[in-house]
């Protein structure tokens, strides 16, 4: 069983949750979320927490139940407080700009590359940073990682886009040889 699951999970005060036939609902400040999970895991709220019971001992069954227990603990954390990623764009003429509900992204390439943003995220651009922010963990995740697949960091002169907080190894690039005759 996981260690994850076997912890019941706190519900903070100005948070509800609703369980009816597999469909979760969390609802906060920030606002709602929604999910559907298998009747393998028996969800039970009670006294402002949760607890998460397996009906059977097949293996599917174990690997679901931290799997839930981490989902149920990502929504209620993000309709509390938003999450956030930074991507910082490097390179000479490599810009971002949020028009309207789309991002505008100059790469290097020939021409604009422009992205929609997803309903229930906001997107924020100054100066190099692009700022992705909302409260369901999994669509900022994929939303950021997205942008950054447009152009990845090179390993040369570091001209792409990345995570705030990256590391990216750096290679030597070409030695000038100097030959004596």
């Amino acid at each position: 069983m996981s260690r994850l699951a076997k912890k019941p999970i706190i519900i903070p005060t100005n948070t509800t949750v609703a369980v009816s036939n597999g469909h979760i609902s969390v609802k906060g400040p920030l606002g709602e979320l929604a999910r559907d999970f298998k009747p393998a895991i028996s969800i039970e709220v009670a006294d402002s927490t949760i607890t998460l019971t397996q009906k059977s001992s097949a293996k599917e069954t174990k690997a679901l139940l931290g799997t839930y227990a981490s989902h149920l603990k990502n929504m209620i954390a993000g309709v509390n407080k938003p999450y956030e990623k930074k991507l910082i764009i490097e390179g000479i003429g490599f810009k971002a700009e949020v028009k309207g509900q789309e991002i505008v992204l100059s790469l290097g390439f020939s021409h604009p590359v422009k992205v929609a943003v997803p309903k229930g995220i906001s997107v924020k651009s100054e100066k190099g940073v692009v700022t992705i922010s909302g409260i369901d963990k999994e669509l900022v995740g994929s939303f950021s990682a997205g942008i950054r697949n447009l152009k990845k960091p090179e390993p040369y002169k570091g001209k792409g886009i990345r995570y705030e907080g990256e590391v990216i190894r750096r290679k030597q690039g070409k030695k000038a040889t100097a030959t004596a005759s």
